[in-house]
């Protein structure tokens, strides 16, 4: 099986993902998915699509990820996995739809409008 890769993107956040057969090691920019995500519920979230299918001790997962915060790296890293499974194997779709993880969150953060603090709130109105 030659190198597959597959983009994910979540926020500001862009994951690059080259997948290779191999014994699960999964490296970030470098480092072991362990020194990169030292929270247990983001390696879980990255690690969701490949435990549904089974297949986590069967590919090494080599990882370029750039922009936004932990939270959106990890969901960003999630689709570019999921994304990767269904090139090697398209009968996965399925699987990995009905749990969510092949739809892109296309949920920004919204622009912040002049003479307002944030792009919501204003500043307090005084009548006189």
């Amino acid at each position: 099986m030659e190198t597959v890769n597959a983009l994910g993107r979540r926020k500001e956040a862009v994951a690059r993902v080259y997948v290779n057969e191999g014994a699960g090691k999964i490296v970030i920019n470098g480092r072991d998915i362990e020194t990169y995500f030292p929270s247990s519920i983001l390696r879980y979230i990255v690690l969701q699509p490949l435990n549904k299918l089974g297949v986590a001790e069967k590919y090494d997962i080599k990882v370029t990820l750039d922009g936004g915060g932990f939270k959106g790296q990890a969901e960003a890293l999630r689709l570019a996995i999921a994304r990767a499974l269904v090139k090697i194997n398209p009968e996965d779709k399925v699987a990995l739809k009905a749990e969510g993880f092949m739809t892109r969150d296309a949920r920004e953060v919204e622009r912040k409008k002049p003479g307002q603090p944030k792009a919501r709130k204003h500043f307090q109105f005084s009548k006189r």
